[in-house]
Parts: structure tokens; C-alpha cells; sequence
């Protein structure tokens, strides 16, 4: 834009595609361009991944299968977001809230450790209620390798799973939807496409999109209160792994490798049935909780930087 130059005078085409208070492209193209480059990028590097599905009888929630899917979004995700911050935002990749310091660590284990107590305190709401069974430990009818391998094995997948959605969804989505509105559309509207994007899930629901809309607010309050990923890349991680490995519910629809044997049986309203916690009311005070501890951290433990 020209200094001095009133925008209704701005040429057409210059309206709809550049941003009116600097040289790069409005927000809302921004993100289309870097949809479609991450499809691009997803389908060419997922056609090995693709071979697998010729193959009979393969179990697509197999733990291996889901770490090989999440590596491709490793590599579809982070180059797209990369490319589209850097050429198409003007702006560093770092800059997301990726900051490598003292407190990239720190964040990152008190986000694991925030989602124990949130995980925990729903496991004590369902037995408390009724709702749940406790069926045993994985190492009384597993052998030793068995249980290391489906432990380690999910933590790793679900690290990946932390980076690639937050990346996207805290990192890409929430800070380019504010740059062209304003924060609390950045916030509402990415948490709104987080929950849509867990709908091809197994046994989701509208109403286990809107659990994970909730979910995405919870994880957006803990990138606003350090203006860094490391802390909701450490709730999501923690989240998964505890909810799922630890105290053996499903996690958003996966039945996956557990620690803990449970039977649900409760009200699928408040449990949130095959879905798993994230689609039931039960979900909510396991939000408030976490929430509470994001702002004691935050507050109390976490002194910000003197620059």
C-alpha cells in the first residue's frame, strides 16, 4: 500500500488478494495456499504409506501403521507450514512460538504433567459415578517386552501427534485466522476446524467435534498465556498418553495399547461412549481443572523472560 494512499482507491484485485497494511497476501489465502500444499505434499509423500492398504486384513489402527501415518505428517505439515510462514506471511518459522530456550523444556513436561491430574481426575469422576470398571493391568496378562513396546510405542506417536497438531492448529491456524481478524476469532474459529478435522475419526460424532472444540480452546488458552507451543505441544502429548496408556480410555475414537483395563458403561452423554472422554460432559470439568493449573503455572512458576 502506498503511504498516503486512502484503500477505496487501492486497484481491485490488490483489495481482494493483498492485505491493505503490508506486501504479502490477505490471511484468508495465506491459509488456502497452504491447505492445498499440505494435500500436495501429504499425497506424495503418503503413497507408501498408500501400498500398505492393498495389503488383506491390515489393521489401519495397528500402533505401527499410526506412527507411519503420523510421520508423514510430520514431513506434510511442518514443510508446508514452513514454506507458507516464510514466503507466503513474511515471517521467521520461529516466530510461531517455536523460541528455543530455557523454558522450551520446562513448558513442555508441566503441559504432560497439567493433563496427569485432568486425566486422572476423570478416571476418579467415572469410577466415583459408577460409570467405570476397573479390569485389571496390562502386565497381568502381557509379557514385560509387550508392555515396553506398546508404552514407548505410543508415547512416540502420540509426541508426533502433539507436534503435528499443534503446528497446525495453535501455531498455523489460530496466529494467520488473528493476523487477519484478531485474536478471538484466531482462537474460536481454529478450535471450531480442530474439532471438524476429528471427524473422520472412528465413532465420532457432532458431538464429540464439539468436545474437541472445547479441547482446542484449552489448548489455545495455554499457547495465549506463553505466547509459545511448547506448553499445549506438552498438553496434547500428555492428554493422549494419559488418557489412552495410562488410564485406558479410548482417545478421540482409537482404542489403543493400555496400561490400565477399563469397561465404560455408563452414560454415553457424560462418558462419551466408544469416543472417549473428549465426547462426553465429563470432559468439562477435566477442562476447568487443567485450566486452573495452565494459570497457576503460568502465574506462579513460569517468570517470563527479562529482555
Amino acid at each position: 500500500m502506498i503511504e498516503g494512499q486512502p484503500p477505496s482507491t487501492r486497484p481491485f484485485l490488490k483489495n481482494i488478494f493483498l492485505s491493505p497494511d503490508e506486501p504479502r497476501l490477505r490471511a484468508g489465502w495465506r491459509l488456502v495456499i497452504q491447505t492445498i500444499l499440505l494435500i500436495v505434499l501429504a499425497l506424495c509423500a503418503g503413497i507408501p504409506l498408500g501400498l500398505l492398504l492393498l495389503i488383506p486384513d491390515l489393521d489401519l489402527l495397528d500402533g505401527a501403521f499410526l506412527a507411519l501415518n503420523q510421520v508423514v505428517s510430520v514431513f506434510a505439515i511442518t514443510l508446508s507450514v514452513y514454506l507458507a510462514r516464510r514466503f507466503l506471511d513474511k515471517r521467521s518459522f520461529s516466530s510461531l512460538g517455536l523460541k528455543l530456550d530455557r523454558w522450551t523444556a520446562v513448558d513442555i513436561f508441566a503441559g504432560i504433567a497439567i493433563t496427569f491430574f485432568m486425566m486422572g481426575f476423570i478416571y476418579l469422576i467415572e469410577l466415583g459415578a459408577g460409570w467405570l470398571t476397573f479390569d485389571g493391568f496390562a502386565w497381568e496378562t502381557d509379557d514385560l517386552l509387550t508392555v515396553l513396546g506398546g508404552t514407548l510405542g505410543m508415547l512416540a506417536v502420540f509426541i508426533l501427534v502433539g507436534w503435528n497438531e499443534e503446528l497446525l492448529s495453535r501455531g498455523y491456524h489460530l496466529q494467520t485466522i488473528a493476523s487477519g481478524l484478531n485474536i478471538f476469532w484466531g482462537v474460536v474459529i481454529s478450535s471450531a476446524v480442530f474439532g471438524l478435522l476429528h471427524l473422520g475419526n472412528p465413532n465420532a460424532t457432532w458431538i464429540s467435534a464439539a468436545g474437541i472444540f472445547f479441547a482446542g480452546l484449552f489448548l489455545a488458552y495455554g499457547y495465549l498465556t506463553t505466547k509459545q507451543l511448547w506448553l499445549p505441544i506438552g498438553l496434547h502429548i500428555g492428554w493422549n498418553f494419559f488418557e489412552g496408556v495410562v488410564f485406558g480410555f479410548p482417545v478421540s475414537g482409537l482404542d489403543i495399547y493400555r496400561l490400565l483395563r477399563i469397561t465404560v458403561d455408563g452414560p454415553e452423554l457424560w462418558t462419551g461412549g466408544a469416543f472417549g472422554p473428549e465426547a462426553g460432559l465429563v470432559v468439562l470439568p477435566g477442562l476447568l481443572l487443567g485450566a486452573a493449573l495452565i494459570y497457576a503455572y503460568t502465574k506462579f512458576m513460569r517468570k517470563p523472560d527479562i529482555e
